[in-house]
């Protein structure tokens, strides 16, 4: 296992020890830090192996299929699991929660899709600058536990990671389905290809096959002998 998958694997651990640490709050009692500020620490140590494993990844060239499926994976895990929680302690609406999280897995079922059918679609400007904005807006919301002056710019954040995740949501559905209607256009055109290669062979096999009858019915004309 290299570096970056390993940094990949780590951040899918700690995403228990960061729902432990925003829902338990005598978890930790025996550290000096209150429970928000250890989340928020948790949290933003997983999303920096996001970033690292991804440069890491590129510059030593060890880009492998397991790390590929392995690190949007860990991401929705992360996030999915902040969000949650978040909901859970009462600092977030349910509704921004499920909107997110629904999201997160209907391009990831889109993108599955797309894997089986032999073409990939890649991420856009648009997810990029989602998943910033969201380890902003998470973050404030952490410490907006404890902190109720954070709440109103924390709830601006989320605002604009909702927005952020339908326009990018749009932008992959925009893809997928050109994608497919390509797809489907070539299958379609191939298929009428392939009938009428067939339909010239079978006119052409009745061609010769009514040469050949017509040869074969023939009568040899013979002049009358002379006696």
């Amino acid at each position: 296992m290299n570096i970056p998958n390993a940094l990949t694997i780590l951040r899918i651990f700690f995403v228990p020890l960061l729902v432990a640490a925003l829902v338990e709050d005598n978890a930790w009692v025996s550290f000096p830090v209150t429970s928000e500020w250890l989340a928020l620490g948790i949290f933003l140590t997983a999303a920096g192996t996001d970033l690292l494993d991804g440069y890491l990844a590129r510059r030593w060239k060890q880009v492998t299929t397991v790390g590929t499926l392995l690190d949007p994976i860990a991401d929705k895990l992360l996030i999915s699991a902040a969000l949650i929680s978040l909901v859970q302690v009462g600092v977030l609406p349910g509704w921004m929660a499920i909107l997110i999280v629904g999201r997160e897995f209907a391009v990831s079922g889109l993108r599955q899709i797309a894997a089986a059918e032999g073409y990939t679609i890649k991420a856009s400007d648009l997810g990029k600058t989602k998943m910033l904005s969201q380890v902003a807006a998470v973050s404030c919301m952490l410490v907006a536990r404890r902190h109720p002056a954070l709440r109103s710019p924390g709830m601006v954040l989320m605002w604009i990671v909702v927005v952020f995740a339908m326009l990018s949501a749009i932008s992959y559905f925009r893809k997928f389905w050109h994608k497919v209607d390509e797809r489907t256009k070539m299958g379609r055109r191939r298929e009428l290809l392939v009938l009428e290669r067939k339909r010239q062979r079978m006119e052409a096999r009745q061609r010769r096959s009514r040469g050949s009858s017509t040869l074969g019915g023939e009568r040899i004309w013979k002049p009358p002998e002379v006696n």
